[in-house]
């Protein structure tokens, strides 16, 4: 009879650990897609749009036609439309750039990330 909670209680913790890690990730004026080693992060613009993931801070710095500017990590980047750049082992790249907001997709390993 206790083998059956024995392994629920085993299990459960396994379970949640992913959720935990896409759980962690949020902030203000943005909205966030997690995975467990890559993120979307859409910023809105004209606010001061930050989020926590991936275990560093990314806020959006501001944007000069197709070129935008972030800080991630605490080191400031600017980054073009379709680019990548690498900061902190992190891969940085900006999928689109609208009036209203700005989609950044932040991936481990200075990869393509999965998920």
């Amino acid at each position: 009879m206790f083998l059956p909670i024995r392994r629920l209680i085993a299990v459960v913790p396994l379970v949640l650990l992913p959720l935990g890690a896409v759980a962690a990730c949020g902030g203000e004026g943005t909205t966030t897609d997690c995975s467990i080693d890559a993120c979307t992060v859409t910023f809105d613009r004209g606010v001061n749009a930050n989020a926590s993931i991936l275990g560093v801070k990314a806020e959006l710095v501001g944007v000069q036609g197709d070129n935008v500017t972030l800080r991630v990590a605490g080191q400031q980047i600017t980054v073009p439309v379709d680019g990548r750049q690498e900061v902190e082992g992190l891969s940085v790249q900006v999928q689109s750039v609208t009036q209203d907001q700005v989609v950044v997709r932040i991936s481990q390993g200075g990869g393509e990330g999965g998920g």
